[in-house]
């Protein structure tokens, strides 16, 4: 079974032979462990792929370098505190009501697929059509992108967070207006990858919760957010497309919104969440890529307790049906050795329904 077919099913929930795993690193981790992580990625193929040694730049910063200040396409300013870390905005163009009026989005999609961060345009769409005409060719899974923070925070990137709580909580009527103009890009974006499929995945990423709540009421969410994504998703799926939801946070009070919404793949913190009460929740209603826990269990764990919690997540959330996948992101205050108790984890639960 190739990896794309596996994928698909356990995305579809039916019967992959193994559960899809995979492990990110920040710039920062890379530039830290440099070939000693290369070659921890080289024992695992399950995990990583074909990795080739040596194609990694360790010391390739990008704009993630620290005091580096970068104007996006929306005329937001990112700020880098730290290198090989991503940014945060601190300069927001419609912080003032004042500004909206005068104020041009970027006209979407540009000449090039737009990177989230503050991050310049990686390649030009003839690039990237060519690619997933390459990768179809191969017989491999083709999967677009939109921006990291493509709605929600874009609107917090624009007025500023306290600014759009208190909009929220004010009802301001220019609210609607704006999140129509972020849809309304969002859209031409959208259809730009549509245009290039057929597409088997359209990522989306879009942090909506804080740590143990949403930041606004799910009432507010489903009034002036679930709208917008709703008409996204649904148009990605009627073009035969998955679409992968990231979150970062509390977010189960809305998770069954997102589904039916459009959501094939969620991609869920677990201690956040707690896995618990994730299966209760969504188990069996989407796909689960679980994001596993990167501020506690992985940078302070042990290597049991990293393994006995892969365990405990593949037995809850698992099915020999599929629906799970599991994923974390490694930043540079993890220990060499707790990433590999993950790889271990992750290599040793892989194929656990396909054996029974």
């Amino acid at each position: 079974m190739s990896e794309r077919e596996n994928y698909l099913r356990a995305v579809e929930m039916k019967r992959p032979w193994w559960i899809p795993c995979k492990i990110n690193f920040s710039r920062a981790t890379w530039r830290k462990y440099r070939e000693k992580l290369e070659d921890l990625i080289l024992r695992y193929p399950t995990i990583f792929g074909n990795y080739e040694k040596g194609s990694y730049d360790f010391d390739f910063l990008g704009v993630q370098y620290e005091g580096n200040l970068v104007i996006d396409e929306w005329k937001c300013v990112w700020y880098y505190a730290k290198d090989g870390i991503t940014g945060q905005v601190i300069k927001h163009p419609i912080e003032d009501w004042k500004a909206f009026e005068s104020y041009k989005p970027p006209n979407y999609p540009l000449w090039g697929p737009p990177d989230g961060g503050g991050r310049p345009i990686k390649h030009s769409w003839y690039w990237v059509a060519k690619s997933l005409k390459e990768a179809r060719e191969r017989g491999e899974l083709t999967v677009g992108s939109c921006p990291h923070g493509f709605m929600f925070q874009r609107l917090y990137y624009l007025r500023g967070f306290k600014n759009l709580m208190v909009d929220f909580i004010r009802e301001e009527p220019r609210l609607n207006d704006l999140i129509e103009m972020v849809l309304e890009q969002n859209l031409k974006l959208i259809d730009k990858w549509l245009e290039l499929g057929p597409l088997d995945v359209l990522y989306f990423g879009d942090d909506l919760g804080m740590q143990n709540a949403l930041p606004i009421r799910p009432e507010t969410f489903r009034k002036y957010l679930l709208p917008a994504y709703t008409k996204m998703f649904r148009r990605v799926r009627e073009a035969g497309t998955h679409v992968y939801f990231h979150s970062d946070g509390h977010i189960l009070e809305v998770a069954e919104d997102l589904i039916k919404a459009g959501v094939s793949i969620l991609n869920i913190q677990d201690r956040v969440n707690g896995i618990e009460n994730i299966r209760k929740t969504i188990k069996g209603k989407v796909c689960i890529d679980l994001d596993i826990d990167r501020q506690f269990l992985m940078p302070h764990g042990t290597p049991k307790e990293i393994l006995n919690h892969v365990e405990e997540a593949v037995k809850n959330l698992g099915s020999r049906d599929g629906g799970l996948m599991l994923s974390a992101g490694i930043l540079e205050d993890v220990p060499l050795t707790n990433i590999e108790a993950l790889c271990q984890a992750m290599k040793k639960y892989q194929y656990y329904y396909s054996k029974q």
